[in-house]
């Protein structure tokens, strides 16, 4: 199954539990009629990223190359690809397939596709069955309809983490009404999905406020990312002065947390979205949200149309992801500082720089 059929390509991959990445060389599935093939200029690295490769999920189909926040260039398209051209500046997110034919896939809400392909170790069952190998490498072949098109003026480096983290954070803000002039969000953690979100906010118009168990970033949130105010969630006269004061919350904290103080922050009818992913069951008790007509819900990454849009908005007002730029041969090291949280915010890989390209 490691040879496709297609052109040469190289990344890097983690062939076992303990998540080391080194050199591969594979090749890409052979591209058909609606197939663009592009070359790989910088790939940002997410939490996603470290749990595949150490299979904390149980599904890692070893060699496993990551990557999911792929900004490129298109170097070949098929005979029927319409919607772009060799030379165009082009992204790729989280998914790389879906069924086409579903309600979610009909209303345009791929990403709730119960056949969605992960562009990472997803099993591709239109292209023989093979695992898919992400952005960590200098290839890479998709189908047109999940690509999307990065606006002219956008910093390539800094868009890479919009492809995953941005649309994650946009994609329900457009959904709850959290992008209307005046309302109150509050962003819960000021990592790689959170400063993004209050970078939209304050695009939105809206008011923002960050809420953290860590006062050490309140400088960061409001001088640099332009947050309007900084609450502690471990400060209970904090959180008793801001009861009632929010219309709604983004919550992008993975690791487990008590979310019922953070509801009592709702105005009544206000929803919180959970974007997070812990792995240990959240604490929800009916008094939280039942007297308040209050929401939780979920969401998960974006729609291709929901990325879009998204791109569009972050070039028409200049967002782009605080970036640290490294070289692949740095990405073991990276990823050690990941499960660290020492990153500020999102690490991308100049892939281009240092891997060269077969494409």
């Amino acid at each position: 199954m490691e040879e496709q059929g297609g052109q040469a390509a190289f990344g890097w991959a983690a062939r076992d539990a303990t998540g080391v990445l080194s050199p591969y060389s594979f090749s890409t599935r052979v591209p058909k009629d609606d197939d663009v093939t592009i070359k790989v200029l910088y790939c940002g690295i997410c939490h996603t990223d470290l749990h595949i490769i150490k299979n904390d999920w149980g599904n890692a189909m070893y060699p496993v190359v990551p990557g999911h926040e792929i900004v490129g260039v298109v170097t070949g398209v098929g005979g029927g690809v319409t919607r772009f051209k060799a030379g165009d500046t082009v992204g790729v997110g989280y998914f790389v397939g879906s069924c086409r034919s579903c309600d979610s896939c009909g209303k345009g809400n791929e990403n709730y596709c119960a056949g969605v392909v992960p562009t990472s170790n997803g099993v591709d069952h239109a292209h023989g069955g093979v695992p898919t190998k992400g952005g960590f490498s200098d290839v890479i072949v998709v189908n047109e309809h999940y690509v999307v098109r990065v606006p002219d003026g956008l910093a390539l480096d800094r868009t890479a983490p919009l492809l995953c983290a941005g649309v994650t954070v946009y994609s329900p803000m457009m959904r709850h009404g959290l992008n209307e002039p005046g309302k109150h969000l509050g962003v819960v953690g000021l990592g790689g999905l959170g400063h993004v979100a209050v970078k939209f906010g304050k695009a939105f118009g809206m008011k923002v406020t960050v809420i953290s168990t860590s006062a050490s970033k309140r400088q960061e949130a409001i001088e640099n990312l332009g947050a309007d105010e900084f609450l502690i969630s471990r400060d209970p006269e904090q959180m008793k002065a801001a009861t009632g004061t929010m219309d709604g919350i983004i919550d992008t904290v993975s690791a487990w947390h008590p979310i019922t103080p953070l509801l009592a922050l709702l105005k009544p009818l206000g929803e919180m979205v959970i974007v997070g992913g812990p792995s240990k069951p959240l604490e929800l008790p009916a008094y939280a949200f039942v007297p308040g007509g209050k929401g939780v819900v979920g969401s998960n990454v974006g729609s291709v149309g929901d990325c879009q849009a998204m791109l569009e908005f972050a070039g028409k007002h200049g967002i782009g992801a605080e970036v640290e730029v490294i070289k692949m041969d740095y990405v073991n090291t990276a990823i050690e500082r990941l499960e660290k949280n020492d990153v500020r915010y999102r690490f991308v890989i100049d892939v281009a720089g240092s891997l060269g390209s077969a494409a």
